[in-house]
């Protein structure tokens, strides 16, 4: 009854005719003689619902059991077979495989609302009057603002984006990933049994391998084993087809990307040359051309492109291959733009592995030669896949490389953040040039080695990021030396590169002999070689930090403890100093009524 007085009487109408309802639907289903007679249309007649679960099923709160939902494999393939893609949706961005019904599951998706052209964003000029402090004197003057021309072939355009995961939405748009527990749930890729059996396969297509290499870290991000397999398979079917044979022999072109990222002073010839020498000690026996390309500036892409088209014919398949983050995906944007300004929705994002599954690339090559973009490969030898989405921001390499040059002695060290320290153990002359080529975020701090292990434990995590966080040392691993000997034999130039995969080099210059020891995290891989750029800074750091926004908010927030360190001993002082003054003041009102 109480119930009843709180409701209104259309609810009360409403509450008593699905009661009135529900009594005579029961009373005619518990009736012996009510027999259900199936309709002439229905040949097999189904059971009715129980109406009395589906009354309970609309007002009750408490869920029911459905149906288990089915999943999808995990699977990188992409859509590289047209046979086994034809009855899978595949995100144009990344290449997983698409499901709406998990979104805790990789390759998410939601499908958005309809818009109409006519009137999608027909008022998007207009602003709620509440936003506004005042009226405007064209409001009050009495003029009539018209909306700006609405761009029809901008909205279609706008409308007809494809439809991308989530995670490629999230990265596309706001630069980081959405859901980062879904990363754990990703496979591993595997190259072997999708690309590299149709590469060393005799027969079938024509290949042409685009071996992607970052000209900032070429080492961390030149990928040894294809270059391996591909010049095995080329030898192997060159000897086949010379006998006679069936041999499918691939052609490699190794692209070099972000060229921009190097000084416009190195010379391009000279680049070509260290490029050709570094592959050939990578494993790469059998380069067709080499080309230095940067998609930024749209460098170097026609004559790529023209290459490709005369190596892959009218049927040739096209694997672009290469390291996390080498900027496979940009290149084939950038290529898809230069060749009649076709444009490819590829996810380019500066986080590695932002491609997940084989992609194929419709509508840039001509005739069927078909383009593919692969996942990037994993290089457990990078620091960058030790290092959080923030950290990795830090070391990533989105300007053009400055030079940073120390003039140092014997007994002196160069800290990278805290991630890499060189120490100069022995020299056979008086100094040595040190050049750090790194991204401009990364401070730096030179010093004598002797106080190398009071860095670790007063400035790692706080001046000298990354690690962000005095703890995150020990979760990136063991901090292990290696030991290097180097000879030079010019004053003017760099001799030497002490590389680390993932994060930079010391540059090393000196006319003489020297010791040098490398300290960084175990697992990491460290290469001495020959200097990629063999010039210097004309102005040399000094000793202590560089500057740089996070040596100066770690020292703000070290001055501001200290600050307040000092002013509580300062307070507490002045209490200790009061205290005797206040307790002989007690004590003469305690003893004047007395007397």
């Amino acid at each position: 009854m109480l119930a009843a007085r709180s409701q209104t009487l259309s609810n009360l109408k409403y509450l008593r005719s699905i009661s009135c309802l529900a009594r005579s639907f029961a009373t005619s289903s518990s009736s012996p003689h009510h027999t259900s007679t199936p309709k002439p249309h229905q040949p097999n007649p189904t059971k009715s619902p129980d109406f009395r679960f589906t009354f309970r099923h609309y007002f009750s709160s408490n869920p029911t059991s459905s149906s288990p939902k089915q999943s999808l494999p995990l699977t990188r393939d992409g859509n590289y077979d047209e046979a086994t893609s034809s009855n899978l949706l595949v995100c144009p961005g990344c290449g997983i495989h698409m499901q709406e019904s998990d979104p805790k599951h990789p390759g998410f998706f939601t499908k958005p609302s309809q818009k109409d052209p006519r009137t999608y964003r027909l008022h998007a000029h207009l602003e709620p009057v509440a936003q506004e402090s005042e009226f405007s004197d064209s409001l009050k003057k009495g003029l009539v603002i018209e909306p700006k021309s609405h761009d029809s072939d901008a909205v279609f355009a706008e409308l007809k984006k494809p439809l991308v995961c989530v995670r490629c939405h999230s990265l596309r748009n706001y630069g980081k990933v959405k859901d980062p527990t879904v990363e754990n749930l990703l496979p591993d890729f595997d190259f072997d049994h999708t690309i590299g059996r149709k590469l060393g396969s005799a027969t079938g297509t024509r290949s042409v391998v685009l071996l992607v290499v970052d000209a900032a870290d070429f080492d961390g991000s030149f990928p040894k084993k294809v270059a391996r397999l591909v010049s095995t398979t080329i030898e192997e079917h060159s000897a086949a087809w010379k006998q006679g044979k069936s041999g499918n022999v691939p052609r490699v072109l190794l692209v070099v990307t972000k060229i921009d990222l190097l000084p416009s002073s190195l010379s391009p010839t000279r680049f070509e040359h260290w490029v050709r020498q570094r592959a050939r000690e990578g494993g790469s026996n059998k380069i067709t051309s080499v080309h230095l390309v940067s998609s930024v500036k749209d460098w170097g892409l026609k004559n790529l492109v023209d290459d490709v088209v005369a190596l892959a014919g009218s049927r040739g398949n096209v694997w672009a291959i290469g390291a996390q983050n080498a900027g496979k995906s940009t290149l084939i944007n950038s290529i898809g733009k230069h060749v009649g300004g076709k444009i490819t929705h590829l996810t380019e994002a500066p986080v590695p592995g932002t491609t997940l599954g084989i992609v194929r690339v419709e509508g840039v090559l001509p005739s069927q030669a078909k383009l593919f973009d692969t996942p990037g490969l994993l290089h457990p030898n990078q620091i960058t896949t030790r290092l959080t989405r923030e950290e990795q921001k830090l070391v990533h390499i989105s300007k053009e490389l400055k030079p940073r040059t120390y003039r140092i002695k014997a007994g002196h060290s160069v800290h990278i953040a805290g991630l890499m320290r060189l120490d100069v153990e022995e020299l056979s002359v008086d100094s040595i040039y040190v050049t750090v080529w790194a991204s401009l975020y990364l401070p730096l701090h030179m010093g004598k080695t002797d106080n190398a292990s009071t860095m670790v434990e007063e400035h790692f995590g706080r001046q000298l990021q990354p690690p962000i966080g005095e703890k995150r040392g020990k979760e990136l691993g063991e901090w292990v030396r290696k030991e290097f000997h180097v000879c030079g034999n010019s004053w003017d130039s760099s001799s030497m590169d002490i590389s680390a995969s993932g994060l930079g080099w010391f540059a090393l210059g000196l006319k003489g002999e020297a010791r040098l020891c490398v300290w960084t995290y175990d697992g990491l891989e460290v290469v001495l070689r020959n200097s990629l750029i063999p010039y210097r800074s004309q102005n040399f750091e000094v000793a202590g930090f560089t500057v740089s926004k996070i040596v100066s908010k770690a020292d703000r927030a070290s001055n501001k403890s200290l600050r307040q360190s000092e002013k509580g001993k300062k307070k507490l002082s002045n209490l200790k100093e009061s205290a005797p003054d206040e307790l002989a003041s007690l004590t003469s009102e305690a003893a004047s009524p007395s007397s």
